[in-house]
């Protein structure tokens, strides 16, 4: 099963005390960054250009428990940077599978293989491995040859180890649905647990801005691959399984018409806590209470906001699609039997006409941390022991 049972039971659990307390915000993901630093410079991405001041700080053990105990998500997510670079990381995730948190490490997997002795396969685990296709289609994705063929051995092995295994997957303009109809075959024959996959988000620091979709390729792209994936299933392949739920993947075909909600997946990372979300960093408070009572939440989503105007992550949309599974049972047991959506009209999308434009201010907020490192007041502390880091 993509998702466990005890997990989809606690999560539902969760979200029934929320609205039981009266609730209408709550996280459901914390997003918790504890660096920056990465081994490999993908051009999709918005975080490998920092200085080298910002790149070598690092969060604590003690302070990231400090936000997931201040934050209460029973899921928290890793992504980076490179989480395996930091010395500490074994420790934190043992650390959160005593609390109960169901970790998902995110990895591209340079150094799974010589680091996953320091990890034990647990029902709150799961390595997230960072595979953007076939060996082609990846490799092009992160800019070195060979990185793909180190990830699938590295997955192979940690699934024969015992734990569980995803890939992360995001699709930019150029997929082609066969090859990746055809890479989510090959990940399922080799005994994957599950797929999460999502559509590329323009990062405004990202090298690359011409790779990253609109709202209607995204949907024609989506609807051509499930379509594919239909097509599988009824030649005798094995079906594919997402780790997201089939009203999030019907949202992606055109078939939902949905708003964001930012404060389900919240932000922690070095500077602070980010807001409105994980994809947008225009400001950081110190507290995950004033992350969500200061935060003015109706300036951003799609139809009120420019940055957002071609965003369907799973990041600000699946915790949307949770609440709607939780409000809408029947809808939702028939979208997972059928399976999404691929003919027909696409549901309505937001009006776009009244969205405030663009604002550019994050270079501000990494001066100020930058300011702070220098005057030996910043919360983080700074690693420059990375060798590993060019591995």
């Amino acid at each position: 099963m993509s998702v466990p049972l005890r997990q989809q039971f606690d999560i539902a659990l969760y979200i029934i005390k929320q609205r039981l307390k009266g609730n209408k915000r709550y996280p459901l993901v914390l997003m918790l960054e504890p660096l920056f630093r990465c081994n490999l410079a993908c051009t999709g991405c918005g975080k490998i250009d920092y200085p080298p001041e910002i790149l070598n700080q690092r969060l604590s053990v003690e302070d990231c428990l400090k936000a997931v105990d201040e934050c209460g998500a029973p899921v928290v997510s890793i992504p980076g940077g490179e989480p395996l670079v930091h010395r500490d990381m074994p420790r934190l995730v043992e650390e959160l599978i005593k609390r109960k948190k169901y970790v998902y490490l995110c990895t591209n997997a340079l150094l799974l293989e010589k680091k996953m002795n320091q990890y034990k396969p647990s029902p709150y685990f799961t390595w997230s491995v960072h595979l953007d296709g076939g060996q082609e289609d990846h490799d092009r994705s992160v800019n070195k040859k060979g990185v793909y063929d180190i990830a699938e051995k590295a997955v192979r092995l940690a699934i024969q180890k015992g734990f569980r295994v995803n890939i992360n997957t995001t699709l930019f303009n150029n997929a082609i649905p066969e090859r990746i109809a055809a890479f989510f075959d090959h990940m399922m024959d080799i005994g994957l647990n599950a797929i999460m996959v999502s559509p590329g988000y323009a990062y405004e620091r990202a090298a690359d801005q011409d790779s990253f979709l609109t709202r209607s390729t995204t949907k024609n792209l989506f609807r051509e691959l499930f379509r594919l994936g239909k097509k599988r299933k009824k030649m005798g392949k094995p079906k594919w399984r997402f780790s997201q739920s089939s009203l999030f993947l019907d949202f992606l075909a055109g078939n939902q018409t949905y708003e964001c909600t930012p404060w389900g997946t919240p932000t922690y990372n070095i500077f602070g806590w980010q807001r409105p979300c994980y994809l947008i960093g225009e400001g950081f408070v110190g507290s995950f209470k004033e992350l969500m009572e200061t935060t003015e939440w109706d300036k951003y989503g799609t139809g009120r906001y420019e940055k957002c105007a071609d965003c369907m992550v799973h990041c600000g949309y699946e915790p949307t699609a949770a609440e709607d599974a939780l409000s809408h049972p029947l809808k939702t047991m028939w979208v997972a039997l059928r399976g999404p959506k691929t003919t027909g009209a696409f549901a309505p999308d937001p009006d776009m006409s009244k969205q405030r434009p663009a604002e550019y201010v994050f270079s501000r907020h990494v001066q100020n941390t930058l300011d702070a490192i220098h005057a030996g007041s910043a919360r983080t502390f700074t690693d420059k022991g990375d060798s590993e880091a060019a591995a």
